[in-house]
């Protein structure tokens, strides 16, 4: 019975059992439009490679998504992956990145 008490005990604190969304519904629909216009300007509107790399599930599995995060944050020196850290906020990126990660190609 202790056990029961303790389960239940944990997940009445707050945010326990649930992660928290990244980012809400309304900013998520925002960052989807910014991927595939602003980061599709380089990377090609269907995100397959133009004058940056192919950011297709294909090409980014397997990378962390607090890697890509941190490409989108801080940029790629020496190359044209600008820093994105002035305008999204972190959670915003790894938002971005699992939205990579998790995506179907063919959108």
């Amino acid at each position: 019975m202790p056990d029961r008490f303790l389960l239940l005990f944990c997940l009445a604190l707050p945010g326990a059992g649930f992660a928290e969304p990244l980012v809400d519904t309304g900013r998520a629909a925002e960052l989807e439009h910014m991927v595939i216009q602003d980061c599709g300007s380089c990377h090609g509107l269907t995100l397959k490679g133009g004058l940056g790399s192919p950011l297709t599930r294909a090409a980014v599995d397997g990378v962390p998504p607090e890697v890509l995060s941190s490409i989108i944050l801080d940029g790629v020196p020496e190359t044209a992956m600008p820093p994105w850290r002035p305008i999204l906020t972190e959670n915003e990126a790894l938002w971005i990145a699992e939205f990579l990660l998790n995506r179907e190609d063919d959108q």
